[in-house]
């Protein structure tokens, strides 16, 4: 019996890969973005190597999009020039492509069956495909990037099942929050967390890849979704080769956790720690920002549910709300649906594809004892910009409805 990671770290490193086994495995892509490409670069240089296979790497402008200032120009362009020195696989510029976690599958650059590293730490986002994605640092990646391969401890895996169906305005965001409010950040150190479920398989891919995305919030080396029919007609027209897909054998877990998602509401993680949950409802908070963007909630079906909220409305007078579409593609999308331009009505301000406020580097950090709710994936101490700031993470529904009443709000208050 063998995990679906074990069977794709066995066909790539050409030996059975056993849980706790030492493995070398050959990488099938790449991804660098700009704050690490120029360390990467700088490592191979010191090494004296080369990179081994270009076309399997990717680099994307993701973080400081446009550039906020001389050193984010500075690392913009050393990503360019690296590009330019290798010739990539592909290279998405600034305007180009968004964040990189939404890019690489939007793009077809990731399958059922890959390896996936990446200089940043959501990467496992990708893991939504049946991916084994990791976020890796620039030396290893650099080493990576001469040889063609990596090792890696093979993991264990958790199974986390999530049985029922969906209610109105609870998010796959609300379910993760739960799944790491059980577990606590440490409780999957280098371990895998696997979804599935009857919830699970009726979720549409940019709901599945909150989950992929936030297992890492857990301590997860890496988050797992093993392909369907829904993972298959996402790919249609997206994939740059031939899926291997890869499934785990029953009883091949090392645990097994179920939730009951017909119970589940709307939920937050209260400062400072993403296992800090409670229900929404439970809070009673002024807010004086909220986001609804970054790679867990600046996709398409995240702006629809924002709109869903809002539209015709107009947020409190208190708050500012920003909005950053999480790629070029699903900024035309929206905008072409109307969604923007409802959201601007509503008075949202609309940022460039990026991770923006996110990281508290760009486009709306929060200033000293202000209080943010966000659709990111960490609310860290500091994480959105001063270290007295308190950030709450919730899902795009939850978040447009804190927007509108200016306070920690369940949306399902502001609908009845």
């Amino acid at each position: 019996m063998r995990t679906a990671i074990e069977k794709i770290l066995s066909r790539a490193s050409g030996r059975d890969a056993n849980v706790g086994d030492i493995v070398e495995a050959e990488i099938d892509t790449y991804m660098i973005h700009d704050p690490m490409g120029a360390l990467v670069e700088d490592a191979l240089n010191d090494i004296g190597a080369e990179v081994k296979y270009p076309e399997r790497v990717i680099a994307i402008q993701d973080h400081f999009v446009p550039a906020k200032d001389i050193e984010s120009a500075i690392l913009s362009r050393r990503l360019r020039e690296f590009h330019l020195r290798f010739n990539f696989g592909a290279y998405y510029e600034v305007g180009r492509g968004g964040i990189c976690h939404v890019v690489m599958p939007e793009g077809g650059h990731v399958v059922p069956g890959d390896i996936l590293i990446g200089t940043d730490s959501h990467t496992p986002t990708s893991g939504a495909l049946g991916a084994f994605a990791v976020g890796i640092g620039a030396t290893e990646m650099a080493a990576a990037m001469a040889l063609g391969k990596l090792w890696f401890k093979v993991p264990p895996t958790i199974l986390v099942r999530g049985e029922g169906s969906f209610r109105d305005f609870v998010h796959a965001k609300d379910l993760i929050l739960q799944v790491i409010s059980v577990i606590g950040t440490d409780g999957a150190i280098y371990k895998a967390l696997e979804f599935d479920g009857s919830a699970i398989r009726e979720l549409e891919m940019d709901e599945r890849f909150v989950l992929t995305n936030m297992a890492v919030e857990a301590g997860a080396k890496t988050g797992f979704i093993s392909p369907d029919e829904i993972t298959f007609r996402y790919l249609e027209g997206r994939a740059r080769r031939s899926p291997r897909p890869e499934y785990s054998d029953k009883g091949s877990f090392e645990d097994k956790l179920v939730f009951d998602v017909n119970s589940l509401e709307p939920l937050v993680a209260a400062p400072h720690s993403p296992a800090n949950v409670k229900a929404a409802s439970e809070v009673d908070e002024e807010i004086d920002q909220a986001f609804i963007g970054s790679c867990t909630g600046g996709r398409l079906s995240d702006l629809k549910a924002a709109v869903r909220i809002l539209r015709g409305k107009r947020i409190s007078e208190k708050v500012r709300l920003i909005v950053i579409p999480s790629s070029r593609r699903v900024y035309r999308e929206a905008l072409r649906m109307g969604l923007l331009e409802s959201l601007l009505e509503s008075g949202a301000v609309i940022g460039p594809p990026s991770c923006g406020p996110c990281l508290g580097a760009h486009l709306g950090v929060l200033g000293p004892g202000e209080v943010g709710i966000s659709s990111s994936n960490r609310n860290f101490r500091g994480r959105m910009g001063h270290p007295d700031s308190r950030v709450y993470l919730a899902s795009p529904s939850t978040v447009a409805a804190s927007a509108l009443t200016g306070r920690v709000t369940d949306p399902r208050e502001v609908i009845m």
